[in-house]
């Protein structure tokens, strides 16, 4: 599904997007979703998260800050999901940086249907079984292209990988996304924030490859719109925000501002 659609499609529908995140950039993750024009909820208890699935329309697990108890919801609320057949976006953060990270995503790769991978180059050349450096949840290598590829060859989902340029692959069609600024990577929870993007597409229209290649071209497109003028990582943040929002409500031109073009290898 290409942008516009899908962004129309939310305006009307306002679908109700659950995440299961972490602490540090929540609120950039529910600001972004409602500048996309879904609901947000964020919900952890084990009392309540299979409740608060049932209302949803899309559940997006990002496992940033990471433990036990957080593990035992997500596994809940996934489940819960699949028995819904409502997309389940997967936000592998810091997956490469230490076993814990890297076996709970593997974890719930296996005992969940994940629909969507999002992650950077590092996270995602992890689960490809390449080799990666992740420093924190910074990744410092990774061919973005390849580890998309690989991931979905072999994981059997749509993968995007980000960075300068983020791919997005189902194993046999890759994506090329070029649009986006540099001064992205210096926001925290800019990947977070992406992946909610992801979260609101994929509870319009699934989570096939050319949608969420669309709605990481339309998230880089704000982030253009957005460093225009702005000072520096402070000011640009309530500036990207405002972007998100402005494109979502008005997409005339959008179509042709998107970069997004399918690449061999």
């Amino acid at each position: 599904m290409r942008a516009e659609e899908a962004l129309r499609k939310i305006s009307d529908e306002r679908p109700l997007v659950h995440h299961l995140t972490n602490y540090v950039t929540v609120n950039l993750v529910a600001n972004t979703t409602l500048c996309v024009g879904a609901l947000p909820v964020m919900a952890h208890a084990h009392e309540e998260v299979e409740e608060m699935v049932g209302l949803a329309s899309a559940l997006v697990i990002n496992i940033g800050t990471l433990d036990p108890i957080f593990v035992e919801a997500v596994l809940l609320a996934g489940g819960r999901a699949n028995e819904r057949g409502i997309p389940v976006i997967l936000d592998p953060v810091g997956a490469g940086a230490t076993s814990l990270r890297t076996e709970t995503a593997g974890r719930l790769l296996s005992e969940l249907n994940i629909a969507a991978v999002c992650g950077n180059a590092g996270e995602i050349a992890t689960l490809a079984g390449l080799t990666a450096e992740v420093r924190g949840v910074e990744s410092l290598t990774g061919d973005a292209k390849e580890a998309a590829r690989k991931a979905a060859g072999a994981l059997g989902v749509t993968v995007a990988a980000t960075g300068p340029t983020d791919y997005v692959s189902d194993g046999e069609r890759t994506l090329a996304v070029s649009n986006g600024h540099p001064i992205m990577g210096r926001i925290v929870g800019s990947g977070c924030a992406s992946t909610a993007a992801v979260g609101c597409f994929a509870a319009a229209g699934g989570a096939d490859a050319e949608t969420v290649a669309h709605v990481l071209a339309y998230f880089g497109r704000a982030g253009e719109v957005a460093a225009e003028g702005a000072g520096g990582p402070g000011t640009f943040e309530p500036r990207f925000l405002d972007a998100l929002a402005m494109l979502a409500a008005n997409q005339d031109g959008l179509g042709s501002a998107l970069r997004v073009e399918e690449v061999s290898g």
